[in-house]
């Protein structure tokens, strides 16, 4: 029988720790800590304190990118089976995942230009836009821009992957078909578009949401996901935003090294939402008890 703390004060605090693991899992093995920790091979020469710096940073985002479309694929999933619930974890995790993403800047920005410059030139024409994982995230979200393909067609596996997203309904094409199967009125076209096309907003849908916000007990589930989506927007524009003033702060107006207008490219985009009529519903929302 363990001792408690009041019959053993110096008991250490690490008694009882596993130390016989010859021939079992342990903590390295599970994790493939030897694959993982090998993966940062510095390019510059002499290396430069920094660069490990910046490796570390994008392959961390990388991780949180291939969690971040393993969720997603989940929510898309539950929509699809008419299971709302289940979304409400997942989409609160991908807006977490987004928010931790967009934390993590603050550690490139103690990257200074003078110390940048001194390996940019190792990366040639690397760049974060031929992230396959983040495109892949971007059509999944609905940001469908057929030229991006493009950027992968040297790497066929890649190409592939990036092409099953280009090509899938998206996250917000599900839920709209998903209100649609719950009684709301979703435009046929609008449910029987074409999914490799950006969404356009359309005034009916801007309606049925109005009608869910007015009255949310009715319509809990739509109007719980609808909030959800609207957290998983708001957490993704601020990411990007965080990643425009980083760029900036550090390059300058410098083009990106994949060939993009660097700052310039990220205005560009810092402004885009995803899921438009869960936006411009709040415009058009009146207010309870206001004389007419």
């Amino acid at each position: 029988m363990r001792k408690s703390r009041d019959q053993s004060p110096f008991e250490h605090p690490a008694s009882g720790l596993h130390t016989e693991l010859h021939g079992k899992l342990d903590y390295k093995t599970y994790l493939r800590l030897d694959r993982l920790l090998s993966a940062q091979e510095p390019l510059s020469s002499p290396p430069h304190h920094d660069e490990l710096l910046f490796i570390v940073q994008h392959q961390t985002a990388e991780l949180w990118f291939k969690l971040e479309i393993h969720e997603l694929h989940g929510a898309i999933a539950a929509l699809r089976r008419g299971a709302a619930q289940p979304c409400y974890k997942i989409l609160a995790r991908v807006s977490n995942i987004q928010s931790q993403l967009m934390s993590q800047w603050s550690v490139l920005a103690t990257l200074t230009p003078g110390e940048y410059v001194q390996f940019r030139h190792v990366l040639g024409a690397a760049s974060g836009s031929q992230s396959f994982q983040h495109r892949i995230i971007e059509f999944m979200l609905g940001n469908k821009d057929p030229q991006m393909l493009a950027v992968f067609e040297h790497d066929p596996d890649a190409h592939a992957r990036v092409k099953v997203a280009f090509e899938a309904p998206s996250l917000y094409d599900e839920y709209l078909r998903y209100l649609a199967r719950s009684g709301l009125a979703i435009p046929p076209e609008i449910l029987e578009r074409d999914v490799t096309r950006p969404y356009a907003r359309h005034p009916a849908v801007v309606a049925t949401m109005k009608q869910v916000y007015q009255a949310p007990d009715t319509y809990w589930d739509a109007y719980e996901l609808a909030e959800k989506l609207v957290d998983l927007d708001e957490a993704y524009a601020l990411w990007r935003y965080r990643h425009l003033k980083v760029v900036s702060r550090i390059i300058g107006q410098k083009r990106g090294t994949g060939g993009t207008a660097g700052v310039g490219y990220l205005e560009q985009i810092a402004g885009r939402v995803f899921f438009p009529e869960l936006w411009d519903v709040r415009t058009e929302l009146e207010e309870v008890g206001r004389a007419p």
